[in-house]
C-alpha cells in the first residue's frame, strides 16, 4: 500500500473513511458556487436593466448589489457532516450538532421544501434537507449507525419510521 492506493480512491470514498473520520457533504462546494452564480446573474441582469434604461446611479448599483448579496445569503446551502456518533450542520453565522447515537426524536418537516429534524438527548437540534443524504451514500450510513444504536438503546422513541423514509436498508 503505498501513495498510488490513495490517489485511486473514488469520490464516494473520499467523503468518508471508514476508520473514523468524518463524512461531508460531496456537492457542497457546487451548491454554493451556483448560489454565486444565480446572485451574479441577479445583479448582472438589474444593472443591465439600468444602464439600457439610463437610469443606472451609484445608490441604485449598491441597492442591487445588496439585493444581489440578500439572495446569495438565502441560497447558501448548509453544509453537512457526521462522523462517529455526530451529525453536524454549519451555515454562515451558527452551526448546529447532534449526537446520533442519543437520538431521542427524528421528525420529518413538509412544507415548501421538505426538512429532517434530529433531535438528541442533550437538547441539540439539527434542521437537514433529505436530499443531502440521498446524495451522500456516506452521510447516510453515519447518520443510520448512530440511529440504529439510538434505537437499540431505546432513546430513539419517536420518528424511527420517518427516518427510514431516507435511510437504505443497503449500507455503502
Amino acid at each position: 500500500m503505498g501513495c498510488s492506493d490513495n490517489a485511486r480512491r473514488s469520490s464516494a470514498e473520499a467523503g468518508a473513511d471508514t476508520s473514523g473520520d468524518a463524512a461531508h457533504d460531496l456537492r457542497w462546494a457546487r451548491d454554493v458556487k451556483d448560489s454565486v452564480r444565480c446572485a451574479g446573474a441577479l445583479l448582472v441582469l438589474l444593472l443591465l436593466i439600468d444602464w439600457a434604461s439610463g437610469r443606472l446611479a451609484l445608490w441604485r448599483g449598491v441597492l442591487w448589489l445588496a439585493l444581489a448579496l440578500l439572495l446569495f445569503l438565502v441560497l447558501y446551502p448548509a453544509r453537512v457532516s457526521a462522523g462517529d456518533g455526530w451529525l453536524v450542520s454549519r451555515r454562515l453565522l451558527r452551526e448546529r450538532r447532534v449526537r446520533t447515537e442519543l437520538l431521542v426524536s427524528v421528525r420529518r418537516l413538509d412544507g415548501v421544501s421538505q426538512r429532517l429534524l434530529l433531535r438528541d438527548a442533550l437538547g441539540g437540534r439539527v434542521e437537514i434537507d433529505p436530499e443531502v443524504l440521498v446524495r451522500n451514500p456516506w452521510l447516510w450510513y453515519r447518520l443510520d449507525e448512530g440511529a440504529r444504536k439510538s434505537a437499540a438503546d431505546g432513546l430513539l422513541l419517536c420518528g424511527e419510521t420517518a427516518l427510514r423514509v431516507y435511510l437504505p436498508t443497503r449500507r455503502p
